[in-house]
């Protein structure tokens, strides 16, 4: 059972992160984009935060502490996103968008 809801964690967590990392081209400076990507990154990293518990619970002890400093390090970039968002300066969120990404791309490369 454990190892059936870490699957699905993995899962989720990639579909997330490649979720946000399609949605970069496509940030604009209009009210209704700032709205609806700020709900997306909120819902998405909701998820995430769930999934990356889940998935650092279940881990051998001797990766713990690697996902938890790569977790800490994402959800880190993600409030920084999300306070650029709420500010809505397009080149700010652009930037933290950038790194979010970066980070977004180690994530996908070490869940299995």
């Amino acid at each position: 059972m454990l190892a059936m809801e870490s699957s699905g964690s993995a899962t989720r967590i990639k579909k997330c992160a490649f979720d946000l990392l399609s949605i970069g081209d496509d940030l604009m400076d209009d009210a209704d984009s700032w709205d609806l990507f700020r709900r997306d990154l909120t819902l998405k990293s909701t998820f995430l935060y769930c999934d990356f518990s889940q998935i650092i619970s279940n881990a051998p002890k001797d990766q713990k502490k690697a996902l938890t400093e790569l977790g800490n390090k994402l959800f880190c970039s993600i409030e920084e996103l999300d306070r650029a968002v709420k500010i809505q300066n397009i080149s700010l969120t652009q930037d933290r968008y950038n790194d979010a990404a970066v980070i977004l791309q180690e994530v996908m490369a070490i869940i299995p």
